[in-house]
């Protein structure tokens, strides 16, 4: 067994927070369960890591004490780029309200019917990451939020780098070989202009129908009939933002998730016939718990990054407890925290009948996910479909092409039976 921590302690301190990376990524269980328990809070020169339960929520759930920061420069005035503010308890609470959960067992029919339709047409054999991953969450953007006269490819690029610089492209990552910081936020900086440029017409368009009395109830209309109605301060920039927030969140982390989903549950013969089994027979909800805990396995974000505000002690009432300074970056090593035995029953078993609240697929705290119950239905059913196909070959699993994401993926089964 590989002492990760000897190696960490012998490492030059600048590469230190490089070494910990890899073994973060790629040998994350084994480092985790060693660094629980013998080094739950790791001090480098870019970061400090938190890898218990406990420490992690307290990450999470404290916005004034460990605040987002580092997404101010990326995300300007959005509301997800500011802590305990007025304007994101205000915006936050718009947006749910126009999110209805009531719409979502309609969703996930439509997912269903979409995912279904898409496979059927496919033939056989399809590259999932553009064509489902990518491509149903996408179309629901256009079908469900009112994105109308748009370029599903431009929209799905749009997406990307808005995700590949808020969340992989932070000054801590200067450590990836290979990566092109700069290069990442002049492509944000693109797409945000021609994103701004249609979403600008977007809502011009939509806003002249609602004036003339238009009942259209997607998102986009919902929220320029709020702005119209003065009876709260959100103006028309502001529905122009949180619309491209929509969109953002929307595609590139669903595509994220279905992939790391479907990694899990085919890995494994015996997981895959078990979460075939559930996929044919039962409520579509019974099925939702392997996905659910595939994800606690193979999260999108191993970790959340933070800005502490205060000096604060971490692994309090421990041997290990150490203070974290003012102005240090930490991250909340989540993927680690969701194998603590402190929080989690029976660990490392896969148990798709969990209690999934403690887990951070959605996050936690005030910045948890605003779309999660869209993506509560959306995830699964993708998945669902795909593992209802008889004979279903996954390869050698997706291609990231030197980036954090899975890029494509080729995927085939049997067209001829039906599922």
């Amino acid at each position: 067994m590989t002492d990760y921590l000897a190696r960490l302690d012998a490492a030059a301190p600048a590469e230190k927070w490089k070494l910990a990376r890899g073994f973060l990524f790629d040998e994350p269980l084994p480092f985790f369960a060693q660094m629980r328990a013998e080094r739950p809070v790791y001090v480098t020169d870019d970061v400090t890591l938190v890898f218990r339960f406990d420490d992690c929520t307290k990450v999470l759930r404290r916005p004034e004490t460990f605040g987002v920061d580092l997404y101010k420069p990326k995300q300007g005035g959005y509301f997800m780029a500011q802590d305990d503010t007025a304007g994101h308890w205000r915006e936050k609470s718009i947006m749910k309200a126009i999110l209805d959960i009531e719409d979502v067992p309609k969703i996930r029919d439509w997912v269903r019917n979409t995912t279904d339709a898409i496979l059927d047409d496919a033939g056989g054999r399809i590259e999932m990451v553009r064509g489902l991953s990518r491509g149903v969450p996408v179309k629901l953007v256009q079908d469900w939020f009112g994105f109308t006269r748009s370029d599903p490819d431009k929209l799905i690029d749009w997406s990307y780098w808005n995700q590949q610089d808020a969340f992989w492209n932070q000054p801590f990552d200067h450590v990836v070989e290979g990566l092109d910081q700069a290069g990442i936020v002049k492509n944000r900086e693109q797409a945000n202009v021609m994103m701004a440029i249609y979403l600008g017409r977007l809502v011009l368009r939509r806003s002249a129908a609602v004036r003339f009395g238009s009942r259209k109830d997607d998102p986009v209309s919902r929220l320029l009939r709020l702005s119209f109605s003065d009876g709260v301060d959100f103006g028309v920039k502001d529905v122009v933002f949180n619309v491209g927030g929509l969109l953002i969140g929307a595609v590139e982390t669903t595509s994220h998730t279905v992939c790391n989903a479907l990694q899990v549950l085919t890995a494994d013969p015996d997981l895959h016939r078990r979460a075939r089994d559930a996929a044919l027979g039962g409520r579509a909800e019974d099925f939702d718990g392997y996905v659910w805990e595939a994800l606690r396995y193979k999260p999108a974000f191993p970790y959340f990054f933070r800005t502490c505000h205060r000096d604060t002690p971490m692994a309090m009432g421990t041997a290990q407890e150490t203070l974290v300074r003012k102005g240090t970056t930490v991250l909340a090593v989540t993927h680690s925290a969701m194998f603590d035995a402190a929080a989690f029953p029976d660990p490392h078993g896969f148990l798709s009948d969990r209690d999934f609240s403690d887990t951070f697929t959605f996050g936690q705290g005030l910045h948890s996910c605003l779309g999660r119950h869209i993506s509560g239905v959306m995830v699964p059913e993708i998945v669902r479909q795909i593992l209802r196909r008889p004979d279903l070959a996954v390869g050698a699993g997706p291609d990231y092409d030197g980036t954090s994401v899975p890029q494509s993926w080729q995927i085939s089964y049997d067209s001829g039976a039906g599922n």
